[in-house]
């Protein structure tokens, strides 16, 4: 069935495998759910979106980005809720005024090295980093581009199918985790430390590393960093429609992402049961 785009919904972290269940509360709803699902899942599935870069389902969570901070009664500190298990009898509050203020200082570190071009940008509209700056209220950044930073990093076009611009990196690792736990190629890295930490295709560029064009890093990445080239050339898809791949006989079921009569880019559909899904 031809429907219009929109992504895909993500519930941040994996489902837990457990059948006991926990209850607690967020933002004054009650929910329950099975023990060891992340408060990020719960708050999701409770209908409430807690700001994230770093966390997907398709990967197990990894504490990186701090965007998705929460305040939990009784505890110290802004743990990160992709990281945290939900317990029985916790009550969680996602948006505050403070919260709100320290997710905006983090989002500033993040965009004080980033490129402003989002309304040339090929992902533009379809960019979780751009949506999260709007969704936390970003207005200005304090921190200007007087000091050293990475948007002079050269891109590498070697990949036939997509486009490496490290100028637009987060250092998420969102890719790395997808090229190894989805994947199992082991590909990329994170080579560096502290602001030399940068993604890499084990020190070559991707058409001379292991990478074999999967796409599964392209597909995680939460910005415009990893770019398929048809997105580039062509812009961002308007409609979908549900398939099924026909390279096997597993029955791995895709969304042909069309503009027009022309398909775009094919992406993994979560809901298949054949592909690797997240259930609700």
């Amino acid at each position: 069935m031809l429907k219009y785009y929109e992504p895909q919904k993500d519930f941040g972290t994996p489902p837990a495998s457990s059948d006991a269940q926990v209850s607690l509360t967020i933002d004054g709803v009650a929910i329950k759910v099975p023990e060891g699902t992340s408060v990020m899942r719960a708050a999701a599935l409770a209908g409430i979106k807690v700001p994230k870069l770093c966390a997907t389902d398709s990967v197990d969570a990894f504490g990186s980005c701090r965007v998705c901070m929460v305040e939990i009664d009784g505890r110290r500190g802004y743990p990160a809720s992709c990281t945290t298990p939900a317990e029985e009898g916790m009550s969680v509050s996602t948006q505050t005024p403070k919260l709100a203020n320290l997710r905006r200082n983090v989002m500033e570190l993040y965009i004080s090295d980033h490129p402003l071009d989002c309304l040339t940008c090929p992902t533009n509209g379809d960019c979780e980093l751009q949506d999260t700056a709007g969704e936390l209220g970003l207005r200005e950044v304090r921190y200007g581009f007087e000091g050293e930073n990475h948007l002079s990093a050269e891109k590498d076009e070697s990949n036939p199918y997509f486009t490496f611009d490290p100028s637009k990196c987060i250092v998420c690792s969102r890719c790395v985790r997808a090229c190894e736990e989805v994947q199992g190629t082991f590909a990329l890295t994170i080579e560096g430390r502290g602001f030399d930490s940068k993604v890499s295709a084990g020190g070559a560029d991707f058409i001379g590393s292991d990478c074999v064009s999967c796409g599964a890093c392209v597909d995680a990445c939460p910005t415009a960093t990893l770019t398929e080239n048809s997105i580039i050339e062509q812009g961002i898809p308007e409609h979908s429609v549900v398939t099924t791949c026909a390279y096997c006989g597993v029955g791995c079921s895709l969304r042909a992402e069309v503009k027009g009569n022309t398909v775009v880019r094919m992406t993994p559909w979560k809901d298949g049961p054949p592909t690797r899904a997240t259930p609700v």
